[in-house]
């Protein structure tokens, strides 16, 4: 029988990504704080992440949870990361323990490390050249959205230390519908497409790990973020590469 994933945040373009390529594998369970367009095709539980008594019942009989939801500018204000990306999110993993879910998929960000990037590009002794971080190294986050995805990883960390739920975190790059920016090298080189979205999420689901913090970029020819934890915890087998979109 096939799992019943609970996908937080469904509305937004990685959620979209997602059931885009995997609506028939998995018995979806939708919740977003907005209501979908007359045309979407699945039934969307309509509820704020904050409301702990709404997430609990739709946590309720899940295997996996993938959490997209809250607040996804990177200009957001910390009173509203605070609330929409960590008190929610503690609220969701709560829920997760409460109901005895196997896996929580986090959906991190590149914003948790941004801070790395700015010191590399105001240095006059490194090269301009590609860069390679791999999920060990701490977060040095480059704004507030930033932080609250630090956060996020960091109850994580706790959670399955605390309750033995498996949990990984994807620092997400660069998801554009259209291909990789023509004119902006770092988006090109940390650029997801939108079918290497669907398998990345697709393997969090299947595979078996602890606790682990990978990134979620294409395979392109310039990274700055290594996918080879990915490859060797998921099995993931990324098909894209931004090089082949830019003439």
């Amino acid at each position: 029988m096939a799992e019943t994933v609970l996908l937080t945040g469904a509305l937004g373009k990685v959620g979209k990504a997602i059931l885009s390529h995997l609506s028939e594998d998995y018995i979806w369970r939708l919740l977003d704080i907005c209501e979908p367009d007359k045309d979407f095709q699945h039934k969307v539980i309509v509820t704020d992440i904050l409301d702990a008594e709404s997430v609990k019942k739709a946590v309720s009989g899940v295997d996996t949870i993938i959490h997209l939801a809250g607040d996804p500018n990177s200009s957001a204000p910390w009173q509203s990361v605070l609330r929409n990306n960590i008190e929610g999110t503690q609220i969701l993993f709560e829920a997760a323990v409460e109901e005895g879910v196997n896996k929580f998929i986090f959906a991190s960000s590149n914003h948790a490390v941004g801070h790395y990037e700015k010191n590399l590009e105001h240095s006059n002794d490194i090269p301009n050249i590609s860069f390679e971080l791999d999920g060990a190294e701490p977060p040095r986050p480059g704004n507030f959205y930033g932080v609250s995805k630090a956060v996020g990883e960091l109850l994580g960390r706790f959670y399955h230390d605390e309750y033995d739920i498996s949990v990984i975190c994807v620092r997400i790059g660069n998801l554009n519908d259209d291909g990789p920016p023509k004119n902006y090298s770092r988006g090109q080189s940390m650029w997801l497409s939108n079918r290497d979205c669907a398998h990345l999420f697709d393997q969090c689901i299947k595979s078996n790990y602890g606790y682990e913090i990978i990134y979620g970029i294409s395979d392109n020819d310039s990274k700055y973020y290594s996918i080879e934890r990915a490859r060797d915890v998921l099995d993931y087998n990324p098909l894209d590469n931004s090089a082949d979109h830019i003439s």
